[in-house]
């Protein structure tokens, strides 16, 4: 059975091109909720939903429960939507498992099977990923991001502005989730006018410029200045950690690497920042960013980024972990500044 991109999938499913048997995986919940809500949308009457939708969890689900599930039929409907979550509960000699590879050997036309992994488990299932249409649904890069949130502001009569909307992704690390909580929370703002960046940073307690992209560019752009005033006030955010700043930079650098070889063999231009964005495209980092934005930034700085220097940089980068990682958190700032200072201070002097 195909493996899609959920782009691919959600593309034919608004054509009404919905297979018998489907395996949502990957880091962005939010986006499987959507496809569920689209497939239920597509194919059950709102009258009829009732008895044409089953929903069950896999650790709750016994042979014999999991044989009725995917063998019923429609009532007064063309077909019916059965959903099983979590089937990351599953080990490979689980009887309800076992039954359901069983019945997707020849999955029933009528029925619309759709099996969801959460996000916690990275790991694809190829025992069902061989039986179904699996279907990836990825972290959203940074553009791709905020246009999910203008849309769904747009939905919900939200005006909020693109720079605005850029700060939100920013500040909340690009999680779907996470925006539409804010969002939300931002919609009873809605009546007093357009969401500015400033109102959007007073509500978040994030100042613009202050989020962990930012930070992670100024220091990539050689201001270790700027950088270490940044720290306190980052560190201070919700889910901010030494730990996870650290991996971020560090995929920043090695894109760099990226950058530097296809620099150095003499690809320079729009070609390099092509080259960079389809490398990016393929490889799909779980570290959230706009590939345009990236690939643009990587081939700007190709050209001060020696190999040198950047086997200096993933040096410094694996030190910072490992000592993020078997210390406590109130060492974190001074372990971010030696690691500021490492990656900018020796070029700001050979410059």
């Amino acid at each position: 059975m195909p493996k899609m991109t959920y782009d691919a999938f959600f593309k034919a499913l608004l054509k009404g091109d919905i297979p018998s048997a489907i395996y949502l995986h990957g880091a962005e919940d939010v986006l499987k909720e959507e496809a569920v809500s689209e497939i239920i949308a597509r194919t059950l009457e709102p009258s009829l939903k009732d008895f044409n939708f089953d929903q069950r969890s896999a650790a709750n689900l016994d042979p014999e429960a999991a044989e009725t599930l995917c063998q019923s039929l429609p009532m007064m409907a063309e077909r019916r939507v059965a959903i099983i979550r979590d089937v990351e509960a599953w080990n490979k000699r689980a009887k309800a498992k076992t039954t359901v590879l069983r019945y997707l050997e020849r999955p029933a036309p009528e029925t619309i099977l759709i099996l969801v992994q959460g996000s916690g488990e990275a790991e694809i299932d190829d025992d069902l990923a061989g039986r179904t249409v699996a279907v990836a649904a990825e972290l959203l890069p940074e553009d791709r991001a905020k246009r999910w949130l203008l849309l769904h502001a747009e939905r919900s009569g939200v005006v909020i502005e693109d720079r605005a909307a850029q700060h939100m992704v920013r500040a909340t690390g690009g999680g779907l989730s996470a925006l539409r909580s804010e969002l939300e929370k931002l919609a009873g703002l809605a009546g007093e006018g357009p969401l500015t960046l400033e109102r959007v940073s007073e509500f978040l307690g994030v100042r613009h410029g202050e989020t962990a992209a930012d930070w992670r560019d100024v220091v990539l752009g050689g201001d270790g200045g700027r950088a270490v005033g940044i720290l306190p006030h980052l560190l201070a955010q919700p889910g901010v950690s030494g730990v996870s700043l650290v991996t971020l930079l560090g995929t920043s650098v090695v894109g760099l690497g990226l950058a530097r070889s296809l620099y150095d063999r003499g690809t320079r231009g729009g070609a390099l920042a092509g080259a960079i964005k389809q490398t990016l495209f393929r490889a799909r980092p779980s570290t959230r960013m706009s590939y345009d934005e990236a690939a643009a930034e990587w081939s700007r700085l190709a050209p001060s980024w020696s190999p040198r220097r950047i086997e200096l940089a993933l040096a410094s980068l694996r030190r910072a972990d490992e000592r993020c990682k078997s210390t406590t958190v109130s060492d974190e700032q001074a372990i971010l500044f030696d690691l500021v200072m490492e990656l900018t201070l020796p070029w700001q002097a050979a410059a």
